[in-house]
């Protein structure tokens, strides 16, 4: 019986990005198949955000190619563009409307039809766990529940791309926990990158993480490869962010 292949959903070459003299961003090689959780790590400074920003065509590279589900997202940036999803670290919300006025606005910028329109927003409310605040003004909502309809709104479009950008930053235990189950379950079905600082919470759910320093990646491996040697991501961390130059006990991770 003949192999499955699995899609490749984002594949980034040679990215770099320049401001004026400064170099943020060099060389960026990243590829992720559909079913996958990458974790994006890197200390303050390390160009994660302005990768992030380029990804989601936010951002125009210097240099350097991003294709997503095979489309080129500076060649056909709508059409790319409709296969993302992103969820800033800030999530774009109008709190002055409530869980399902937003969410409708969310689908019709994403070009959502009208007939489909209502159960788009009945899926992803059902998935983000919002059935019981779907009339609520987002204003009077936790920040776990704000973070929710984030994610909500970068999902709304079934999108085969979902970017991620400190989802759990601000969050109590418990929303934490809730926040990345529902990530989880979204890698199932979806691709997923996930920008973090927090370490254990790449442990817990990504399937594989690039680390970034200085503008380049460091490193990249899977994380059942590190569990298997032993080796702790706290510890990997260090090592590339404190000394960049890969060795060769990591090189086959």
């Amino acid at each position: 019986m003949a192999e499955q292949i699995v899609p490749v959903t984002v594949s980034v070459r040679g990215l770099c990005r320049n401001f004026d003299a400064h170099v943020a961003v060099r060389e960026i090689d990243l590829e992720l198949k559909r079913g996958e959780v990458l974790g994006f790590l890197g200390p303050n400074g390390a160009g994660k955000t302005t990768i992030m920003r380029m990804l989601t065509g936010n951002l125009a590279p210097t240099a350097g190619s991003i294709e997503i589900c095979g489309i080129d997202l500076l060649d056909k940036p709508r059409d790319a563009k409709a296969r993302i999803g992103y969820l800033p670290e800030t999530p774009p919300l109008y709190r002055e409307l409530t869980v399902r006025e937003y969410l409708h606005f969310a689908g019709r910028l994403h070009r959502i039809n009208s007939p489909s329109i209502d159960s788009a927003v009945d899926k992803v409310i059902q998935r983000c766990g919002l059935n019981d605040s779907a009339k609520r003004l987002i204003s009077s909502l936790s920040k776990g529940y704000q973070q929710r309809i984030g994610i909500a709104q970068a999902i709304i479009h079934n999108p085969d791309v979902i970017i991620l950008d400190e989802p759990t930053v601000g969050l109590d235990p418990n929303q934490i926990r809730e926040i990345r189950t529902l990530i989880r379950e979204l890698g199932s079905e979806h691709s997923v990158i996930l920008s973090t600082h927090i370490l254990p919470e790449v442990e817990s759910i990504c399937d594989r993480v690039q680390i970034v320093h200085e503008g380049r990646v460091v490193f990249c491996g899977s994380v059942d490869g590190l569990k298997l040697k032993g080796t702790s991501l706290e510890e990997v961390f260090t090592r590339f962010t404190m000394n960049p130059k890969i060795s060769e006990s990591f090189s086959s991770l």
